[in-house]
C-alpha cells in the first residue's frame, strides 16, 4: 500500500504511539495516508478507537514479525 508518510513508533509504549500518530497525521493533508509501525500490542485497539473517534479511516492493518503496521487515511 502506498503511504504519504511513515511513522516509526516501534519500541514505544502506550500512549506514545497514539500521541506520535496524532502529531504526524496533523502534518498531512486531507486524504493523505499515514503508515504507522508499532510494537505495542495495544496499538491495534488504541489506533482503531482513535481513528473512529477522530473520523480518520484505517485502510489496512497487519502484523509482521512482531511489528504492527497500520495505514490511516486522514479525514
Amino acid at each position: 500500500m502506498i503511504s504519504d508518510k511513515v511513522l516509526d513508533a516501534t519500541g514505544l509504549a502506550c500512549p506514545m504511539p497514539i500521541v506520535k500518530t496524532k502529531k504526524s497525521i496533523d502534518e498531512l493533508s486531507s486524504g493523505q495516508v499515514l503508515e504507522v509501525h508499532a510494537t505495542d500490542k495495544g496499538a491495534q485497539n488504541d489506533l482503531t478507537a482513535w481513528a473512529k473517534k477522530t473520523g480518520h479511516e484505517i485502510l489496512d492493518s497487519k502484523e509482521e514479525e512482531g511489528i504492527y503496521k497500520f495505514w490511516i487515511r486522514k479525514a
